[in-house]
């Protein structure tokens, strides 16, 4: 089982750096009550103002099914206002139904989506971090029990170290390793069975992603210059977005763009997304996932962008500090696996991933 408190303190102390008098809101739904107020509980000992905002898991879908037509194209002022207002933010998955939009037109989804996109920006500028506390759908998804997939999390987020603190310092410090030996690169290749895709990274930042925002996380990223992807690329990790599966992914770039897409499952949801706006057919984030408390995939992208010897693409928004440029209201991570004959190179030279 997971200590909320120990959990609590890690996103205060090393993911938000909790200080006095700040205003962070926190997100989530009821399933992660013991988390929630253990985080109100530091929050307030550090000298915080804990804003908590928890919904039930219906309320997505109760959306689609009863807002009117206007209403996907826009979104409550108030809702900007807060998040404008605040200091930090931290949301928590905590879902009831991970398949819960699955029946949803994916073409409202996404309307809502681009309408909601200063939210999204605004939250980004702020200091944020996003986690995660077990439900037995989650549970469900990852194919596991409940306590087994709680114990899988607790050693993802190092929680099952003596002090998760310096376990995440040791992380930190390999991944340091890694953005040093390809600071200077300028093309990386991705290569796996029915793999082999090209982007320029010249010029780009990498940043190591220690779990100062996600939480777990594991992975070091940049932003690839935008119309330079070339080739085709298979996502063999499922990938569940909006509560729709979408599995066995190939997509085909030409001058940076998405030229041919096609999924073994949810292909409309995958073509939607493409549709977004004009943005979401290129690249905005390529990473590579260290995590070695992360060994299977779960279904959930958070998790599973982060298993240690996989690289993920991102559809869509880039990362200003990484230097991309690409401007959407989408931020799709996609997950390809390596552990099995794949392999990774920077400018013709093998890249040994930390962790895998």
């Amino acid at each position: 089982m997971i200590d909320p408190d120990a959990f609590a303190a890690l996103v205060c102390d090393w993911c938000l750096e909790v200080s006095e008098r700040q205003q962070v809101l926190v997100v989530s739904t009821t399933l992660a009550e013991p988390l929630v107020r253990a985080l109100h509980r530091a929050m307030l000992e550090r000298g915080a103002w804990p804003l908590l905002r928890l919904s039930f898991g219906e309320l997505a879908r109760d959306f689609y099914a009863h807002a009117r037509d206007w209403q996907h194209d826009t979104f409550g002022a108030v809702e900007l206002m807060e998040v404008e207002a605040v200091d930090a933010y931290v949301r928590i998955d905590a879902p009831a139904d991970t398949q819960a939009l699955a029946g949803v037109d994916p073409d409202l989804v996404f309307r809502a989506l681009r309408a909601r996109e200063p939210i999204a920006r605004t939250r980004l500028s702020k200091r944020w971090c996003g986690t995660i506390w077990p439900t037995p759908a989650l549970a469900r998804q990852a194919g596991m029990e409940e306590d087994d997939y709680a114990g899988f999390l607790n050693r993802a987020l190092f929680l099952d170290r003596s002090d998760p603190l310096i376990a995440w310092r040791e992380l930190s410090a390999r991944q340091d390793e890694l953005v040093a030996r390809l600071a200077d690169a300028r093309e990386i290749r991705i290569e796996a069975e029915g793999t082999d895709l090209r982007v320029s990274v010249a010029g780009r930042t990498w940043i190591n992603s220690d779990g100062r925002r996600n939480m777990p996380s594991g992975e070091v990223f940049t932003g690839p210059l935008e119309d330079s992807a070339e080739g085709t690329i298979r996502f063999t990790i499922p990938s569940n977005r909006q509560g729709v599966e979408v599995s066995d992914i190939e997509l085909r770039f030409s001058s940076g763009r998405v030229v041919s897409a096609h999924a073994g499952r949810g292909e409309e949801h995958l073509r939607s997304a493409l549709q977004t706006d004009p943005g979401a057919r290129l690249l905005g984030e390529l990473g590579i996932g260290t995590n070695p408390g992360i060994d299977r995939a779960t279904g959930s992208t958070l998790l599973d962008e982060k298993i240690a010897g996989t690289v993920h693409l991102a559809l869509g928004r880039s990362y200003p500090e990484t230097g991309g440029r690409n401007l959407s209201a989408l931020h799709w991570d996609l997950i390809c696996d390596l552990r099995q004959g794949g392999r990774l190179t920077a400018d013709g030279a093998a890249i040994e991933i930390p962790g895998s």
